[in-house]
């Protein structure tokens, strides 16, 4: 078969077939644009989900008759000039426009600020109109009709209008955060207007925009640089969760991506203090040398790679880490607005109603006659138990101490435990519930990780060394890393091009499947040039111990033991969920309270 030049108009159409995957992939690269060219406030209009319309307005820079003509040919672009090294804009390829307007019905006017008049020029199907004066205001106006309609079997692969519509809305949500100093306004037949007013130089204002007001009261800053890698942004804390990852965003040198390196890194740094199923809400900023980071792997630029993936990695999770440790031990304040809403008034006429008539047994008018709660019997079986006081005291304190203020203790004093699980605190300003158990679960696990990293652990001597088959590049990593893996208890030597003979397994494993372990290690370390595997399994079966070590539900606390504990909570971090990502206790003002009762 003879080989042949393809056509303009083909070629254009595989590379849109690349760039421009559905209605949101031509919107993030007509909204990459307007940003490019300047632009402080950028409107989307929608319809059919943008298949049927799509129109992006930008006050940008604007574009001549020149810059209009060559902005639809392939490869044309003011954005970069010889090297790929330097690219410090969202777009630079060249290839959206002409991409947009071999699939649909482009058309584009444009004017620049300093000109009298606008252009317009219009592409359908890969076919170039002749440009035309057109009446326009500094900026320019894109429009994009009949997506795919030179493509119809892609339309086919399309999702709903809704499905493509929420699409189109995350794409300008994530612009709008990483932009903050930009007006954005998202309308159309197909959708209720969304506006994100501009916030300049105020990104949690922004985040709060997009993630919900709460998230401001829930996020803890995070600020740390190493090597020339800075790392900026905001971490929800644990108990601040949602049910997928869709409110974790990530930028890099200001371009949204959605990096698998980046999101592991989340849930790395979030492991044993999220709940299975659950995911953190994030906002993570990284600015590098743009050298040092390849945004140019993928046609929709939403993956990059980094020159040292190990070094961007260790920094976002221990930066989380650091910031979760120094202020993500508090409780979310949702906790607190969903006790409220669970409160109920005590006497519901409508609920209490008699089915079968009146009486006067069943009357809801009937006298005081209590069966559960504060009646004489009920009460009878807390009669041995010593009342606690509000007096709080010292962490395992000897002796009673004198009356402390609460001020001083963020936790309060124990006023009270009830169904033998639950400690009743006094704070200066409300109260706290704490579950006793889930809490004494985080002390002692932070007690045993303490000990894990604080000297080599101890390991178990195999009477018969396992020997691995893997790879002779897996070996390579694996000999790479085997003092750090030594330091855990795990012993491993060479053994052979192909192998890896393991002589000593980590005692608190037990018993270990050493086949699986070190091809785990080996994979793990493939992807990320880490050897973090074999210390997560170690803080797992720490997890489990102290889940068995920890005080139990239905155990009944002297106060002094009760005070012992929120002391131990207040100065332990990561206290405020336990290992299963569960809040340890919940936080209800004075304010709240008083709301319950109609006081406020």
């Amino acid at each position: 078969m003879a080989i042949r030049q393809l056509s303009e108009t083909l070629i254009n159409q595989i590379a849109a077939g690349e760039v421009i995957e559905r209605p949101a992939s031509a919107a993030k690269e007509l909204i990459e644009n307007a940003l490019d060219a300047g632009a402080t406030r950028i409107e989307i209009a929608t319809a059919g989900g943008g298949k049927a319309l799509l129109r992006v307005s930008d006050n940008g820079s604007g574009m001549d008759a020149t810059d209009l003509e060559l902005a639809v040919r392939r490869h044309c672009t003011s954005k970069i000039s010889e090297t790929l090294e330097d690219i410090r804009t969202l777009g630079f390829r060249g290839e959206a426009l002409p991409s947009i307007g071999s699939v649909a019905r482009l058309s584009i006017a444009s004017r620049r600020r300093d000109s009298t008049g606008g252009h317009e020029i219009a592409v359908a199907g890969g076919k170039i109109a002749h440009m035309r004066p057109a009446a326009a205001n500094p900026g320019t106006i894109v429009e994009v009709r009949d997506l795919f309609f030179a493509t119809p079997a892609r339309l086919k692969f399309l999702k709903t209008e809704k499905a493509e519509a929420g699409a189109i809305t995350e794409i300008v949500k994530r612009m709008a955060i990483a932009f903050p100093a930009v007006r954005f306004v998202l309308s159309g037949s197909d959708r209720t207007t969304l506006e994100f007013p501009a916030t300049g130089d105020d990104h949690l204002a922004r985040m709060a925009q997009v993630l919900g007001k709460e998230f401001r009261d829930n996020a803890i800053a995070l600020d740390a640089e190493r090597e020339e890698i800075s790392l900026t942004g905001f971490a929800g804390v644990p108990t601040f969760n949602r049910g997928n990852s869709a409110h974790q965003y990530a930028f890099v040198n200001g371009r949204p991506v959605q990096d698998k390196l980046i999101l592991s890194a989340i849930r790395g740094a979030y492991a044993e203090t999220i709940p299975s199923g659950r995911y953190p809400v994030a906002v993570l900023s990284i600015t590098l040398d743009p050298a040092l980071v390849d945004v140019n792997v993928h046609p929709a630029k939403s993956d990059v790679r980094f020159r040292d993936p190990g070094l961007v990695r260790g920094l976002i999770v221990g930066a989380i880490r650091e910031a979760l440790t120094r202020d993500g031990s508090r409780a979310a304040t949702t906790g607190a607005s969903d006790m409220l809403r669970s409160f109920r008034p005590g006497f519901q006429p409508n609920s209490q109603r008699p089915q079968g008539g009146w009486s006067a047994e069943t009357s809801p008018s009937r006298p005081y006659q209590p069966t559960s709660g504060f009646g004489e019997r009920p009460q009878a079986s807390f009669d041995g138990l010593s009342m606690p006081t509000a007096r709080a005291e010292p962490q395992f304190s000897p002796q009673p101490t004198a009356p402390e203020s609460t001020a001083r203790y963020p936790l309060g004093a124990a006023r009270a435990q009830i169904h033998a699980n639950y400690i009743v605190a006094q704070t200066e300003d409300g109260l706290v519930i704490v579950d006793q158990h889930a809490a004494h679960e985080r002390l002692v696990f932070e007690a045993m990780r303490k000990a894990l990293h604080s000297k080599r652990l101890a390991s178990q001597v195999l009477l018969i060394p396992e020997i691995v088959d893997i790879p002779e590049e897996d070996c390579d990593r694996l000999m790479q890393h085997a003092a750090e893996l030594s330091e855990l208890g795990l012993a491993i030597e060479r053994f052979g091009p192909g192998a890896i003979a393991v002589r000593e397994t980590p005692a608190m494993l037990g018993e270990v499947d050493a086949h699986g372990l070190i091809r785990q290690l080996a994979d793990e370390i493939a992807e990320w040039d880490t050897a973090s595997g074999l210390s997560a399994k170690l803080e797992y079966v720490a997890a489990s111990m102290a889940c068995h070590g920890s005080v139990r539900s239905g155990r009944r606390l002297r106060p002094e033991e009760m005070n012992a504990l929120l002391r131990e909570m207040e100065v332990t971090p990561g206290s405020g969920q336990c290992n299963h990502g569960r809040p340890t206790y919940i936080e209800l003002k004075l304010s709240d309270i008083e709301r319950l009762f109609g006081r406020s």
